[in-house]
């Protein structure tokens, strides 16, 4: 008999077949066969697949749960589920409730429809998932959600969940190379790490839906400034709203139930924005608990008459949301290989990954580049509320001291304690978390991790965390490579950690990111400042990039030129949509309400020219809307024929959107707002960003 949790530990995770509930609803037999699959990567027998999914049926079945489904991530960015009910005639107009190990292991989803870049032919249906034993069952909406791959008839995969964990194997397997080295005989797996802060807006659902840019495109396509919006910085960790607070709890709620680690929440700085931060937890369980995240917030808004907007600009003229993606290694112990230790051994080791870490950013910039590329996160990237477009990695004052050291072969004081001849004696004791944060650099470190802070609020975050594995990967391996032959390990590796820092402290940059003296900089150290999607997608088929994720196994080349081609198609269809939505809302909406104003105020000239009465603030007015509304005319107009001249092939319709189309949309949404602010708020069409942004 299943009782309603009543305190948040009996809460958390009581929709989760997590691994507590196997261990008490398997044979001991069977557990221990699931356990050795997770940890040795070994298969199960079908007749233990079968024993699990029985017990995980009766689970389901004792919480409410009438379906199952195979819950997968394709390429679209969001997840998808095809709900199978438990149900079994037996006769007699009788039922039972059945779920096999088959059902468990594999389904047959028709993969058709969903985004493939290539890599079959649209007739080609047949499509497969497959269960990840690594990633826990949970209850949603009356349905066992299974977490699965999911890939073609004939292997290639077709999600975002398969590259990840191909990529997570291929970094553990480098790193332990690494950590035997080091005298670690212990360690069987390292995992990647990931902890992703997600910000967010919500606004009131009657405004939402009177706004056809909002339903269409998830943000404002039109808007004046108004009068009040950040300036007075009163809504960053200010105290939270009653509606928001309400909202945020029963969300707290949901994630806990299905085991998302929601942890922090606040108010962000722009009004109506706000952000959830969850608990570190391993790369594939967070990928996962995000995309969950982003659903439920959906979800949880709409109970509340709000609505939960992720896009990342969703208004102009305040602050967008990102998403931070806070990334380290640590085994299976739980040893966080990113946190400095506290002898030189232990130093030793972690200088190793650290410059590991620094030469794969400044290798694969531009690829890190590309992962975060696409029209919402354009609005974002370079502006001051988020870090350039140029990727360079902050260390913190102390910690760069010791880089500079080793660099230059100097001695380094520790905090006026000691001196150390680094190099030469031996690596020095560093102080985790003993410098300030720097919130405009795109790769911070903050102690013991990696915060990745060019992510969109939107996106999935498994494709950046599959380049950070694979980048880790490839440098493990080649220092591995290197010291697993060497004569005098100590002397070789100072020597290694030497020459790699020495050759990357280009990317090493703790200044402020948003001063143009840095681009400048940057551009004469060589590094790339990819300042919009058209400009960075290319990296995606870059020869060393596609080189990088095939020798690995992460991608065939295929795979990745199809992901590429997605990319592009995604950013052509957004900004198509968009610049339809704004020739819609121009000629149904705002051009017919002007006119109807204008024809308010001649009216109201024509009596008070009769009366005798000034009216020189209709007639200056009139005269101002009637010449904003022709060139918006115009306009429309332009854009409408442009958008019908959009180039079939993916990469030229991109250039072509970013050279052309994007100037048309901002000629046509400065003579929006223009109107907008001269025209009577009763004439206006739809709710203004005063009303959106302060409905409290």
């Amino acid at each position: 008999m299943i009782t309603t949790p009543t305190t948040m530990p009996e809460l958390f995770g009581s929709l989760v077949f997590n691994e507590e509930t196997m261990q008490q609803r398997l044979s001991p037999a069977s557990y221990a066969a699931w356990k050795k699959c997770i940890t040795d990567g070994t298969s199960l027998d079908i007749s233990i697949a079968n024993e699990i999914a029985e017990s995980m049926k009766q689970w389901a079945v004792e919480h409410g749960a009438t379906h199952f489904t195979h819950w997968f991530q394709p390429m679209t960015g969001v997840t998808a589920e095809k709900h199978d009910s438990f149900v079994s005639p037996i006769g007699g107009g009788k039922i039972v409730m059945e779920f096999s190990g088959k059902e468990l292991v594999r389904g047959e989803p028709d993969a058709s429809s969903f985004p493939s870049g290539g890599l079959r032919a649209t007739f080609e249906a047949r499509g497969y998932t497959a269960w990840d034993p690594t990633s826990f069952a949970f209850i949603k909406d009356g349905s066992l959600c299974i977490p699965t791959i999911f890939c073609s008839y004939s292997g290639e995969a077709l999600d975002k969940k398969m590259p990840l964990l191909r990529s997570m194997d291929e970094v553990s397997r480098q790193a332990v190379r690494i950590l035997r080295l080091f005298g670690d005989t212990e360690t069987k797996r390292v995992i990647p790490q990931v902890g992703a802060e997600q910000e967010y807006f919500l606004i009131d659902k009657e405004g939402y839906k009177q706004r056809e840019d909002l339903r269409m495109c998830g943000r404002t396509l039109f808007g004046a400034k108004p009068p009040k919006g950040q300036e007075l910085e009163d809504h960053y960790f200010g105290a939270i709203r009653p509606r928001v607070a309400a909202y945020m709890q029963e969300l707290d709620e949901e994630l806990w139930k299905v085991g998302v680690l929601s942890k922090t929440k606040h108010n962000e700085v722009a009004p109506c924005q706000h952000e959830m931060a969850p608990i570190y937890t391993d790369a594939n369980t967070a990928c996962d608990h995000n995309q969950l995240a982003m659903e439920l917030m959906k979800k949880v808004a709409d109970r509340h008459g709000l609505v939960c907007l992720l896009h990342e600009k969703p208004f102009a003229g305040v602050n967008g949301s990102g998403k931070h993606d806070n990334w380290s290694l640590s085994t299976d112990s739980g040893k966080n290989l990113l946190k400095p230790g506290s002898t030189p051994s232990q130093n030793a080791q972690f200088l190793l990954f650290l410059a590991a870490f620094i030469k794969g950013v400044d290798e694969y910039q531009d690829f890190l580049r590309a992962t975060v590329a696409f029209a919402g996160n354009d609005h974002r990237l370079g502006a001051q509320e988020a870090p350039p477009a140029v990727v360079s990695i902050f260390l913190g004052d102390e910690l760069n001291a010791v880089v500079e050291s080793i660099i230059n072969g100097t001695k380094y004081t520790d905090a006026g304690k000691r001196t150390l001849e680094v190099g030469v004696d031996v690596l020095p004791s560093i102080r985790q978390d003993n410098t300030d944060r720097n919130r405009t650099s795109p790769m911070a470190f903050t102690g013991n991790k990696f915060e990745f802070r060019m992510l969109g609020s939107s996106q999935s975050v498994s494709g950046p965390n599959i380049a950070l594995n694979t980048m880790m990967a490839e440098q493990l391996e080649e220092f591995a490579d290197q010291l697993e032959k060497a004569k005098d390990f100590t002397g070789e590796l100072q020597a290694l950690i030497r020459k790699t820092l020495t050759e990357h402290q280009r990317i090493i940059f703790n200044g402020n990111g948003y001063e143009d003296a840095w681009i400048k900089e940057a551009e004469k150290r060589g590094l790339s400042n990819l300042t919009s999607t058209s400009d960075a997608l290319p990296a995606y088929t870059a020869k060393k990039n596609i080189d990088l994720f095939t020798r690995h196994g992460i991608y065939t080349k295929s795979e990745i030129e199809a992901r590429a081609e997605i990319h592009m198609e995604n950013y052509v269809t957004t900004l198509t949509i968009e610049g339809n939505t704004m020739v819609d809302m121009i000629q149904h909406q705002i051009l017919p309400a002007v006119s109807n104003y204008a024809d308010h105020l001649c009216q109201r000239i024509y009596h008070k020219d009769a009366s005798g009465v000034s009216c020189k603030f209709e007639t200056v007015t009139a005269k101002k809307i009637a010449d904003l509304t022709d060139k918006l005319m115009d306009a429309a107009e332009k854009l409408e024929q442009d958008l019908s001249k959009v180039p079939s092939e993916s990469r030229k319709a991109m250039d072509y959107i970013h050279k052309t189309l994007l100037g048309d949309m901002s000629t046509a949404r400065k003579l929006a707002d223009q109107l907008e602010t001269a025209t009577a708020k009763e004439y206006w069409p739809f709710p203004v960003y005063s009303d959106l942004l302060f409905y409290m």
